[in-house]
């Protein structure tokens, strides 16, 4: 009866793979089950990496999810940590494993075959990339090099290369072990799958906490510094004087195994697989940060590296395997961050991205409300702007970025989305509310009422970037005071409180854009004003967001002295 048993070979352990084999167990017990990691452990937290750097994680043990004896004991798996595959023979149903412990070669016949690759930090070929002090972190052996070379060389300033998800929180995490840091980015922007509006709350935060931006430049090359340490060059022509370099560019699908046994690869360079995480070859799977997925707003094929969907696929194999139903959705790319005490969430499609995919019609509101009840102490804003389709309402994406209740609102909105809510929804949604969680009409509502008053023509819409300087009549209904701190060039301002008695000064042959501070009185005025005859546009989001696009559009075109504080 054992000759008989199904073998099923997984490749790779961590996230994706780990899963495949536990649930592979739960689903079959007869089943021989044999996972080879070419690491040193099978299962590790490798979002914690960066918070054992900075020693919020004191322990590397506690990075540990399950071990390679853990599998064995409590679900008959035998994990082969130290084992790389160097190659498929799909005509066999073989695999070749090198033991990098022994050198040792062998080959491993299978029924069923799981590749879990996962993806490899980006190493450009850049002149000096392997000078000592420079890291990726990526693994429990990064973090201890990284570690040991802060203590070794009693580090006092880094440079990160890169400033999204990993790199923001490198730095936040060096930062805390008392260490100057530097950040270069070649994008204008810090936290790339933001858009560029709401990236800019989180460089505000960035600089007042010490961090150095160089945004919209790239490196060049590295070099040994006169004193010990080294020299960053970027292609403006700065030179960043340092102590050690975390390249956190972003990371590759590992592919080469899948494509050298001639797998079919994706558009986007990501192991193709179906809806059951099926490859090319029906005898073997892909799950994980190597495979290729459905976005489910776009339609389009996507790599996205995240341990949530890696977790669901490996479940999604393994039913599969097993001939148990399941099917993997495809992703939203649903993600948080967390960096100097802001935290910044998205869930579905940015601008950005509906652009790349050629998605012209959608609409989208901003929104400024506290994270709870206003009267009770710590209230906070969120900043929010949630994307939705004009036709319908569907909601395609959000993003947020506050001191508190962030991820809260951000993981509401990524359930709205994945079930195909529209802003109605929202704005009807049961929420629950106590002052110290929340507002009786909570940032969520608030989204989705603000978006239906726009789709039901109460309050129609206008956006910062369309204004025309010198032809857009602007109208500033916030109060006196707040017009002389500050204003957009050429708006006329008429307070809320007066305008029933001066519409006499408004022309009636123009369209107003009405803006206030975050959105509330601007709606009030355009509802007002409308009735009274006036064709008006809401500025969505107010002058609170009309700062962040003019900071936005600093950041994008930087003085030749460097990008200055927003």
């Amino acid at each position: 009866m054992a000759e008989n048993r199904k073998r099923v070979l997984i490749v790779g352990g961590v996230a994706g793979g780990a899963s495949c084999a536990a649930r592979l167990r739960r689903l079959d017990e007869a089943a021989e089950i044999v996972v080879f990691e070419r690491g040193p452990y099978v299962s590790f937290a490798n979002c914690g990496l960066p918070y054992h750097v900075g020693n919020v994680i004191p322990e590397e043990k506690s990075l540990l999810v399950a071990s390679a004896e853990l599998f064995r004991q409590r679900f008959r798996i035998d994990v082969r940590t130290r084992h790389e595959v160097t190659a498929i023979d799909r005509a066999k149903h073989e695999i070749s494993v090198t033991n990098l412990e022994t050198g040792s070669v062998a080959r491993e016949r299978y029924d069923a075959l799981v590749l879990a690759p996962g993806a490899a930090p980006v190493r450009p070929p850049l002149p000096g990339l392997d000078l000592s002090g420079i890291f990726t972190l990526r693994t429990i052996p990064d973090s201890r090099a990284i570690r040991e070379w802060i203590d070794g060389h009693a580090v006092q300033r880094a440079t990160i290369v890169g400033a999204g998800f990993i790199g923001l929180e490198m730095a936040e995490n060096l930062a805390a072990r008392g260490i100057r840091v530097s950040m270069v980015e070649m994008l204008s922007q810090v936290l790339p799958p933001l858009d560029p509006e709401m990236a800019v709350y989180v460089a505000e935060r960035l600089r007042e906490r010490g961090v150095e931006l160089h945004l919209d430049d790239a490196v060049a090359s590295f070099e040994s510094s006169d004193r010990p340490g080294l020299v960053v060059s970027t292609r403006s022509g700065k030179r960043i004087e340092t102590e050690m370099v975390v390249l956190s560019i972003g990371v590759r699908p590992e592919t080469t195994l899948a494509r050298d046994a001639g797998l079919a690869s994706g558009s986007r360079g990501g192991i193709a697989v179906d809806d059951r995480m099926q490859t090319s070859d029906p005898a073997i799977w892909a799950v994980g940060d190597a495979v290729e997925v459905r976005d489910v707003v776009s339609g389009q094929e996507a790599v996205v590296p995240l341990a949530g969907p890696a977790n669901r696929q490996g479940r999604i194999a393994a039913a599969a395997i097993t001939g148990h139903p399941g099917h993997f959705r495809g992703v939203q790319a649903t993600a948080v961050c967390g960096a100097f005490g802001l935290t910044a969430a998205l869930t579905g499609a940015s601008e950005k991205s509906l652009r790349r995919a050629g998605i012209t019609t959608y609409q989208k509101v901003y929104l400024h409300p506290n994270q709870h009840a206003g009267y009770y102490p710590g209230a906070t804003p969120i900043r929010l702007k949630l994307l939705f389709d004009p036709k319908d309402g569907r909601l395609l994406g959000a993003q947020a970025v506050g001191a508190s209740g962030v991820e809260k609102r951000i993981d509401v909105l990524a359930m709205a989305l994945q079930m195909g809510a529209t802003v109605h929804d929202l704005a009807e949604a049961e929420l629950c509310y106590a002052p110290q969680y929340g507002s009786a009409k909570d940032p969520v509502n608030l989204a989705g009422m603000v978006a239906v008053n726009a789709l039901e023509g109460l309050a129609p819409l206008a956006r910062w970037e369309d204004v025309q300087p010198g032809q857009t009549f602007l109208l500033d209904v916030r109060e006196p005071s707040e017009f002389a701190a500050g204003a957009v060039e050429n708006a006329r301002n008429v307070p809320l409180g007066q305008l029933r008695d001066r519409l006499g000064e408004l022309p009636r042959d123009r369209e107003l854009w009405v803006y206030c501070g975050v959105g509330q009185r601007a709606h009030s005025a355009c509802r007002l004003l409308a009735q009274n005859g006036f064709a008006v546009r809401n500025i969505s989001g107010g002058f609170l967001t009309w700062r962040a696009y003019q900071a936005a559009a600093r950041l994008a075109s930087p003085s030749p002295s460097g990008p200055g504080r927003v």
